[in-house]
């Protein structure tokens, strides 16, 4: 996968992660694409880990599914450090 790929899939895998997650999470289209790189990256890292193997083709569903799971994790552990910082 090409990095304008993996930019587009961090893209769409952040922007689903925030409709997952509940409650209102700032920032725009580029803080949503950095965690969702961000979270591809973890979740292929994980899908290595646990399944050996992680972000294969772009149009694959297993690479999704991972970069999804990593955004939403990434997108949980940004909100509780915002959060606690605007405290």
């Amino acid at each position: 996968m090409g990095i304008l790929g993996f930019l587009l899939l961090g893209l769409i895998a952040g922007a689903i992660a925030k409709a997952i997650l509940p409650g209102r999470q700032g920032g725009g289209w580029v803080v949503t694409m950095v965690l969702g790189v961000v979270g591809a990256i973890l979740g292929g890292w994980i899908g290595s880990l646990v399944f050996g193997g992680g972000l294969a083709e772009f149009f694959d569903l297993r690479t999704w599914l991972l970069a999804i799971l990593g955004a939403v994790i990434v997108l949980g552990i940004f909100g509780a450090v915002t959060r606690r910082s605007r405290a």
